[in-house]
């Protein structure tokens, strides 16, 4: 059995990854709007990855005998002026997350939980990536988003990426 505290705040978490695929299905809708499919592509896919992280903590609670308590997803989301917002906002929102992970991490050590920061491990991993490749997008549209041609290569760019599962095994 899992510490109370601990379930409590991993039914939070699938809450807020939940929250997380919503809100970049919104961003990926603002771009399909403005016809930067690359963009869009982009966090399309980024939605589906966080609709993983969810799953992936529904999945650990349920192999350790815990319920699953599935709460609203309270969505308010922003009017964007100019394509770089969502890609700040994104930054802000990775770093939410991760300091959320973290939070947990720290009980579950300080409760001798290693069965869960062992779990917790990987997800501290992917918010660097996450936090890094939302960075880079920010740095990569501010060297070439105000050019019509660099915007155009950029857009490009990422419509290549692609859907990837999570190759974590709980």
């Amino acid at each position: 059995m899992l510490n109370k505290e601990i379930v409590k705040l991993l039914n939070e978490q699938i809450n807020k990854e939940l929250y997380s695929s919503y809100l970049y299905l919104d961003i990926a809708n603002y771009y399909a709007d403005q016809s930067l499919n690359g963009f869009e592509n982009w966090f399309y896919i980024q939605a589906k990855e966080e609709l993983d992280h969810a799953l992936l903590f529904r999945k650990y609670l349920l192999n350790n005998g815990e319920s699953v308590i599935s709460a609203e997803i309270s969505a308010k989301f922003d009017t964007y002026t100019d394509f770089r917002e969502p890609l700040a906002k994104v930054l802000e929102h990775e770093e939410y997350i991760t300091s959320s992970i973290n939070n947990i991490y720290e009980k579950a050590y300080k409760l001798n939980d290693f069965r869960t920061t062992q779990f917790l491990d990987w997800f501290v991993k992917e918010q660097g990536e996450e936090e890094k490749n939302s960075g880079d997008n920010i740095k990569r549209y501010d060297l070439f988003g105000s050019d019509a041609k660099g915007l155009f290569m950029l857009d490009n760019e990422l419509s290549t990426r692609v859907y990837t599962a999570p190759s974590l095994v709980i």
